[in-house]
């Protein structure tokens, strides 16, 4: 019994720890800063008043899916009206900020950019891929489904927070279209995403970037690993930018890892009206957008069941050791261990996973046989877990 209160009160500790980190500091955010938070993690913007921007974006776990039991089960997350669901886990909310407008790059011949797993929060409309996706998922039927732009604004003018609108916007903001209204919030939101308390820079990496703190062993095997024979920072850049930037884990591009069908999906047994092809359906990614979008078979074919790069930082960061985080476009992984051994034996023991989602634009020069050692695998996840904000930087 000892044990277990111990072990109770250990796991509190570390969840409070972690609610402090990422609540600390609100007085240094700006006005526009503070504003894009209170209507982040506002529920009533949502058809019942049940669900908020964070009910899948959750600071704890690195602005990504907060439900370690729907994780584990479904990895996908109910909508605001609890028999709907999303077809992809949460993507991190967090270090999206520098992902350009969505356009194909004619030298490396890749997409670039662009918000959402499948790219289609483009930036063409607004300028701004952040702002443009946080306007998706209120007026989504399977996330927050209001039903209109007009019944967010009427909400957000009668918030608590109505008054630090209309400081911003104007004393007769509310008076503007919603149009005009529910493209401020959507600036708002993505002003918020941006600031340091959603990107705080503030992992064991960026430390260790700054000579302020080393890496164990292991760690730094896996950075090696990382670098070079596992291929990684090929796609999720590690080295500081030209004038110092500190690294984002992603160079906002698309692939196609060869990720199985997650099967506990629930979007499967959605009705006819939100997915007529049952459990048929294939999720084609980026393609399938550009498909929606108009473009020619010679330009949407090579991108079907291509998915947007994430970063990997905070890609470990959870509330307490046994809650279980999810990997890939569909949470089909259910550990960083399964999911770095998926990457290095894909191709070498193709049997030990079912096949690929859509398996014609599997990416096979840069992963799927690595070559790695057990010990490389086991330094790889111990150098993630170095991308976990919160860090703290003890003195000798």
């Amino acid at each position: 019994m000892k044990r277990k209160v111990l072990v109770s009160l250990l796991l509190s500790i570390a969840l409070i720890f972690t609610i402090v980190v990422f609540s600390a500091g609100d007085a240094e955010l700006t006005p526009m800063e503070q504003l894009g938070k209170e209507i982040f993690f506002d529920e009533n913007l949502s058809i019942n008043g049940t669900m908020s921007c964070a009910s899948c974006h959750a600071p704890e776990t690195g602005f990504t899916g907060a439900d370690s039991k729907i994780n584990k089960k479904l990895a996908v997350y109910p909508g605001a009206i609890e028999t709907r669901f999303g077809n992809r886990k949460p993507p991190t909310a967090a270090y999206a900020g520098e992902s350009p407008i969505l356009y194909f790059d004619e030298d490396e011949e890749l997409w670039i950019g662009g918000m959402f797993w499948d790219g289609r929060a483009t930036g063409w409309m607004l300028g701004d891929p952040l702002a443009e996706q946080a306007q998706g998922p209120f007026l989504n039927p399977l996330e927050q489904a209001m039903p209109d732009p007009e019944s967010i604004v009427t909400k957000v003018s009668a918030s608590e927070y109505a008054e630090l609108f209309k400081k911003i916007w104007g004393t007769g903001a509310f008076e503007d279209s919603a149009t005009v209204n529910y493209e401020r919030i959507a600036r708002a939101i993505a002003s918020y995403e941006r600031s340091d308390q959603v990107n705080p820079f503030t992992s064991k990496y960026d430390y260790y970037l700054k000579g302020e703190v080393d890496l164990t062993e292991e760690e730094a095997l896996g950075l090696e690993v990382f670098e070079g024979k596992g291929n990684c920072a090929a796609c999720h850049i590690s080295q500081p930018g030209p004038e110092g930037e500190a690294p984002l884990f992603t160079d906002f591009t698309y692939d196609n890892l060869g990720i199985p069908k997650n099967p506990n999906n629930p979007f499967y047994t959605m009705d006819d009206e939100w997915n007529p092809d049952g459990t048929e359906w294939i999720d084609l990614g980026l393609g399938g957008f550009l498909e929606a979008a108009g473009y020619p078979k010679a330009v949407y074919e090579a991108e079907l069941g291509k998915f947007k790069v994430p970063t990997l930082r905070n890609v470990d960061l959870r509330p307490y050791p046994s809650f279980v985080k999810v990997y890939g476009h569909n949470g089909y992984f259910k550990s960083l261990e399964d999911i770095v051994n998926f990457y290095n034996l894909r191709d070498v023991k193709p049997n030990k996973w079912p096949m690929a989602e859509y398996p014609y634009t599997i990416n096979t020069d840069e992963l799927g046989n690595l070559g790695l050692t057990n010990k490389e695998e086991a330094a790889l996840v111990a150098f993630m877990k170095t991308l976990s904000d919160g860090y703290v930087v003890t003195q000798p």
